[in-house]
């Protein structure tokens, strides 16, 4: 059995809900919903894209953090809670994920854990 590392990211939602950013075993990384929250706790200010920038840093920092590069994702996921956003979403994922070309959902949903959020984005990579 492979041994299970992982990586933090000091949101305060970890130690709350039980969880962690990001789980490597073996060669897979799985990083858990991303949302747009700052070192402070805060939820990153802006638009859709600002707070995309924001998951996007977390999530390749958790990656990074366990050993891999943005060039091993290989499934993305992002969820929007206005489908006018979708544009400049999908335009700051094909910045940090088009070389990776992963699998991607982008799906609209009701609610994020802060109202404030507009996107929150998970990962999963494979290292070769």
């Amino acid at each position: 059995m492979s041994e299970r590392r992982r990586a933090g990211s000091g949101s305060p939602f970890e130690s709350r809900f039980g969880f962690c950013r990001a789980v490597r075993t073996g060669q897979h990384i799985h990083v858990a919903g991303t949302g747009p929250i700052e070192a402070d706790g805060s939820t990153t200010p802006g638009d859709a894209a600002a707070q995309a920038e924001r998951c996007c840093t977390l999530i390749i920092a958790a990656i990074e953090q366990l050993g891999g590069h943005a060039e091993d994702v290989v499934r993305t996921r992002m969820l929007l809670t206005d489908p006018a956003d979708q544009d400049a979403v999908g335009a700051i994922h094909a910045r940090w994920f088009g070389a990776a070309r992963p699998a991607a959902t982008m799906q609209g949903v009701a609610w994020l854990c802060r109202p404030e959020w507009k996107v929150e984005i998970e990962a999963e990579a494979i290292l070769d």
